[in-house]
C-alpha cells in the first residue's frame, strides 16, 4: 500500500523503499569492486615482511594491465603459475622486479640481483635474506613482467618456473591492480 503525501504524490511503502536502496547498495558495491578496488586476502607468507598471510589488501583495480618495477602487484596466474583455478590459487601476490625489455639476473659478486646491468636496490627484502639462491639471466620480454616474493626463501615465482611455459614471466594484462593498501586486521592496516 502506498501513502500520499501532502502534495497529494503517493510515497512507496517503506519496505519498497528499503529494498530499492539495498539493491542500490550492491550495485554500487560491486561497481567499486569492479572499477576502482577490490579486496584479496593474503594466503602465504611469500610477501613478509611487508604482507602477512591473512592480511586483506585492496588492489586498486585502476592499475589493472599495467606493472611498474618496484610495486606490489595482484596477477591472475592461471596456466603460468597456477595450472587452473580449482585448487584456490587464481590469484597471487608479487613485487615486479622487471618489465618488458628490462635484463635481470643473479646475482653479482656480493649477492645483489642486477637489472640492466646494475645493482637493484631491495631495501623490502627482511635482514638476511639472499636476493636469490636460483642463478638465472634473462630478458623479459615485451608485454611481460619478472616477479619475485619478498621473502625469497619462502616464495614460489618467477625464478622456479623459468623452464615452464611463459618462462615464469606474466603477461602485463593478467595484472588485476596494484596493491594500495592493507585494510585488515586493523592494527596492521596501513597504505603501501
Amino acid at each position: 500500500m502506498t501513502r500520499a503525501s501532502a502534495s497529494g504524490r503517493r510515497r512507496p511503502h517503506p519496505v519498497v523503499a528499503a529494498a530499492v536502496c539495498v539493491v542500490l547498495l550492491l550495485v554500487a558495491a560491486g561497481l567499486v569492486r569492479h572499477l576502482v578496488v577490490r579486496p584479496f586476502e593474503v594466503p602465504s607468507a611469500s610477501m613478509e615482511p611487508v604482507l602477512r598471510s591473512g592480511d586483506v589488501i585492496l588492489a586498486d583495480r585502476g592499475e589493472r594491465g599495467s606493472a611498474r618495477r618496484g610495486e606490489i602487484v595482484v596477477f591472475d596466474g592461471t596456466g603460468y603459475f597456477a595450472p587452473t583455478a580449482d585448487g584456490g590459487d587464481r590469484y597471487w601476490v608479487k613485487r615486479v622486479i622487471a618489465v618488458g625489455g628490462d635484463r635481470v639476473e643473479c646475482c653479482d659478486p656480493s649477492g645483489s640481483l642486477l637489472l640492466d646491468g646494475e645493482p637493484l636496490p631491495e631495501p623490502y627484502l627482511p635482514a638476511g635474506t639472499a636476493p636469490s639462491t636460483i642463478e638465472f639471466d634473462l630478458e623479459v620480454p615485451e608485454g611481460r613482467m619478472f616477479v619475485l616474493g619478498d621473502n625469497r626463501a619462502d616464495s614460489t615465482d618467477s625464478r622456479h618456473l623459468l623452464g615452464a611455459p611463459g618462462g615464469g614471466m606474466i603477461p602485463v594484462e593478467r595484472v588485476v591492480g596494484e596493491v594500495d593498501r592493507i585494510v585488515w586486521p586493523w592494527p596492521r592496516r596501513a597504505a603501501l
